[in-house]
C-alpha cells in the first residue's frame, strides 16, 4: 500500500474504553464526575498552600507544582474524550493529535520529575535537618522546577517532531482514548526504527533515571529514621513522608503495571482500559492521599472553607 503523506491527514479515529453504544452515558457521567474531582482536589490544595503563610516552604512549593501539573495532566484528555462521547464522534484532528501527545508527554514527565525533586526534598529533611533550609533555598527551589518543566518539554518536543516526520497509510485507527505516543507511531506506515529506539531510551533515561533517584533518597530516608533510638520520633519521622511514599507507588506501579501487561498481552484495548489508572485515578486521588495524611494540609483546608463559607453566609443574611 502506497504512504500517503503526512501532511495530508485530516482526521484520526479513537476508539476510545468501550465501543458499546448503550454504555457511553455512564462513561460520560463517570470521567465528568472523576475529571471535576481531580479539578476541586488539586485546586483546593493549591488555594491553601497560597493562603496559608505556614505552608510557604520548599516541600508545600513543589506539591503546589504537582497540583498544578496533575491538573494540566487531566485536562490533556479527558475533555476531548467528553467531547466526543458527547457528540458521539471519535475523531481527533492531525494538528489536535500531535498537540494533544506533545502536552500528555509533557505533563507525565513532569510528573515523574516533580516527584523526584519532593523525595530529594525529603532525603535532605529527614537525612540533613540542621542544613535543609540553606540547602533547599528559595532559589534552588525555582531552580529545580524550571529544570523539570524544560526536561519536559524538550522530551515531548522531541517526540513529537520525530513524529511529524512519519508516514502515515490508510489504517488510522487509534485504539486508545487519547492519542498514545507508541500507538500513533505504531500506524505508520514509513520506517519507525528510530521512533522506537528514542522512546525507549528516553524511557529508560527519563523515567528509570528518576525512579532510581526516588529509590536511592527513600533508602537513605529509611536508614536515617531506623537510627532514630524513640518510637515516637520513628513514627514521625516515616508519617511526615508517608503521602509522598504513597504518590510515588501509585505512580510508578500503576505505569509500569500498565506498560508490563501491554507488553506482556498485546492487547490494545486492555491497555487503554489500565491506562485510565494513572491517567484519571492517579492525578484524582493524589489531593486526597496528602490532605488526609498531612495535618497542615487539613487544618488550612478546613480554615479556608470554613472563611468562605462564613462569607457566603453574611452576604446571604
Amino acid at each position: 500500500m502506497k504512504p500517503e503523506n503526512d501532511t495530508q491527514i485530516s482526521v484520526f479515529p479513537l476508539l476510545g474504553i468501550l465501543e458499546k453504544t448503550e454504555l457511553q452515558p455512564f462513561l460520560f457521567g463517570l470521567f465528568l464526575s472523576m475529571y471535576l474531582v481531580t479539578l476541586l482536589g488539586n485546586l483546593l490544595i493549591i488555594l491553601a498552600i497560597i493562603s496559608d503563610p505556614h505552608l510557604h516552604t520548599p516541600m508545600y512549593f513543589f506539591l503546589s507544582n504537582l497540583s498544578f501539573v496533575d491538573i494540566c495532566f487531566i485536562s490533556t484528555t479527558i475533555p476531548k474524550m467528553l467531547v466526543n462521547i458527547q457528540t458521539q464522534s471519535k475523531d481527533i484532528t492531525y494538528t489536535g493529535c500531535i498537540t494533544q501527545m506533545y502536552f500528555f508527554m509533557h505533563f507525565v514527565g513532569l510528573d515523574s520529575f516533580l516527584l523526584t525533586v519532593m523525595a530529594y526534598d525529603w532525603f535532605v529533611a529527614i537525612c540533613q535537618p540542621l542544613h535543609y533550609m540553606v540547602i533547599m533555598n528559595p532559589r534552588l527551589c525555582v531552580f529545580l522546577v524550571l529544570v523539570c518543566w524544560i526536561m519536559g518539554a524538550l522530551n515531548s518536543l522531541l517526540h513529537s517532531l520525530m513524529v511529524l516526520q512519519l508516514s502515515f497509510c490508510t489504517h488510522l485507527e487509534i485504539p486508545h482514548f487519547f492519542c498514545e505516543l507508541n500507538q500513533v507511531v505504531h500506524l505508520a506506515c514509513s520506517d519507525t526504527f528510530l521512533n522506537d529506539l528514542v522512546m525507549y531510551f528516553a524511557a529508560a533515561l527519563l523515567g528509570g533515571g528518576p525512579l532510581i533517584g526516588i529509590l536511592y533518597s527513600y533508602s537513605k530516608i529509611i536508614s536515617s529514621i531506623c537510627r532514630i533510638s524513640s518510637a515516637q520520633g520513628k513514627y514521625k519521622a516515616f508519617s511526615t513522608c508517608a503521602s509522598h511514599l504513597s504518590v510515588v507507588s501509585l505512580f510508578y506501579c500503576t505505569i509500569l503495571g500498565v506498560y508490563l501487561s501491554s507488553a506482556a498481552t498485546h492487547n490494545s484495548h486492555s491497555s487503554a482500559i489500565a491506562s485510565v489508572m494513572y491517567t484519571v485515578v492517579t492525578p484524582m486521588l493524589n489531593p486526597f492521599i496528602y490532605s488526609l495524611r498531612n495535618k497542615d494540609i487539613k487544618r488550612t483546608l478546613k480554615d479556608f472553607l470554613g472563611q468562605k463559607l462564613g462569607k457566603s453566609q453574611l452576604s446571604c443574611g
